[in-house]
């Protein structure tokens, strides 16, 4: 029995195969090769056909327009759009508990020894939200979409750049905060077409308990959402109770159109809207 050799296995991926179709096994080497080759040459018969259409036709990636409708819903229910640094300090990080012993300190690309890429939107959207609570009465209602960069090595569904939405709100009655993440989750999840998913209480590594979004499918988060008062407040000088939740735009859209990878949807130089270029 002959199955498909690795560097097979990668082609046929970078192609759009799933893993399971990249397990056919065959009686000989000769009718592997031959069929190999006869699924190779249809792929990248489809992929250019497909590219040819996204550059004439679409000319805008699924991740990008997911991002211009996120925008457009939220502000449209009152958020005020915050476009911060790539690059923040370490001491950003300590504040969220994650110094040389924590976990993900080791996932964090650091420029030099005081300053890194971001790991994340909250250590900003923190510091936006105390200036904000300071000068404005009544309730804030904060989100951003960018880059986050972490050194990821899980697979298909983890990428060292992706593009997160983070959605924040300050100054709701505590009784409200469960309803009102869930009412926020929700308009993410209509505006990414996504259905079928739970809510479920996990465990996070910065926040404790957080309650994230899960499509049931395929038992994959899409997003991770907290509540405040929390212990980080006092290191951000917050004084408010709160909800936020967070979003892979990536992923969305890998779980929307059931594509394989969350890497070929991003930004990339071997991919264009999760169509391989080298063809």
């Amino acid at each position: 029995m002959f199955l498909y050799s690795e560097t097979q296995q990668r082609r046929l991926k970078e192609l759009g195969v799933r893993s399971e179709e990249c397990a056919l096994s065959f009686s000989t080497r000769e009718e592997r090769e031959k069929q190999f080759q006869i699924t190779e040459r249809s792929l990248v018969k489809a992929e250019r056909k497909r590219l040819q259409h996204f550059c004439q036709d679409v000319r805008r990636s699924r991740v990008s327009k997911l991002e211009r409708d996120l925008s457009d819903v939220l502000v449209n229910e009152g958020f005020v759009e915050v476009r911060s640094p790539l690059l923040i300090s370490g001491s950003s990080l300590a504040k969220m508990g994650i110094d040389q012993e924590h976990p993900l300190h080791s996932q964090v690309f650091w420029v030099d020894g005081k300053k890194c890429l971001r790991p994340m939107l909250a250590p900003n959207l923190y510091s936006v939200a105390r200036d904000l609570l300071r000068i404005t009465d009544g309730v804030v209602r904060i989100f951003e979409i960018g880059s986050c960069f972490r050194k990821e090595s899980q697979g298909a569904r983890h990428a060292n750049e992706f593009t997160m939405c983070n959605i924040a709100e300050f100054g709701l009655p505590e009784a409200q905060r469960h309803a009102r993440l869930e009412e926020l989750a929700k308009l993410v999840l209509t505006a990414a077409k996504t259905t079928d998913y739970t809510f479920e209480v996990e465990t996070s590594e910065v926040y404790g308990d957080t309650i994230d979004v899960v499509h049931k499918p395929t038992d994959l988060e899409l997003a991770s959402g907290a509540m405040g008062p929390h212990p980080l407040d006092s290191k951000w000088r917050v004084n408010s109770t709160w909800v936020g939740v967070g979003f892979g735009l990536e992923r969305l859209v890998m779980i929307g159109d059931k594509e394989c990878s969350m890497g070929s949807l991003g930004r990339s130089l071997g991919y264009m809207d999760g169509i391989r270029l080298t063809i």
